[in-house]
């Protein structure tokens, strides 16, 4: 015959005396209501009993991953991403040849200076 494990058949592994009341299940809570740039709403709860200033301001949309306030008509704005700069965009930002040369004189005559105080 085998048997497997402490349990008794037809109950739930875990289970005990305890029953939903006293996990907390039933205790009082507020629901507080986000929204992110896009308008779309979340709604956290938070206990009854928790001070105003303890409850966040912003948070992160678990759907979206963008920021949500609790200001409904004015939500946080949208993060701006930069666009993906090229080679060719890098080379446009690139010193003139006059700016290089005159950045190369400026770093000699330091480092003579320098030397010169040794």
């Amino acid at each position: 015959m085998a048997t497997g494990g402490n349990a008794i058949r037809g109950t739930r592994v875990g289970s005990g005396p305890m029953g939903e009341q006293d996990h907390g299940y039933h205790a009082d809570r507020i629901a507080v209501s986000y929204w992110d740039g896009l308008g779309n709403e979340t709604v956290r709860y938070f206990a009854a009993g928790l001070p105003e200033e303890e409850i966040p301001e912003v948070i992160d949309h678990p759907q979206t991953g963008l920021p949500a306030g609790r200001d409904k008509e004015n939500p946080p704005e949208i993060a701006k991403a930069e666009p993906y700069k090229t080679h060719l965009a890098y080379v446009k930002e690139r010193r003139t040849d006059d700016e290089a040369v005159q950045l190369l004189e400026d770093a000699l005559t330091q480092l003579r200076e320098r030397r010169g105080q040794i």
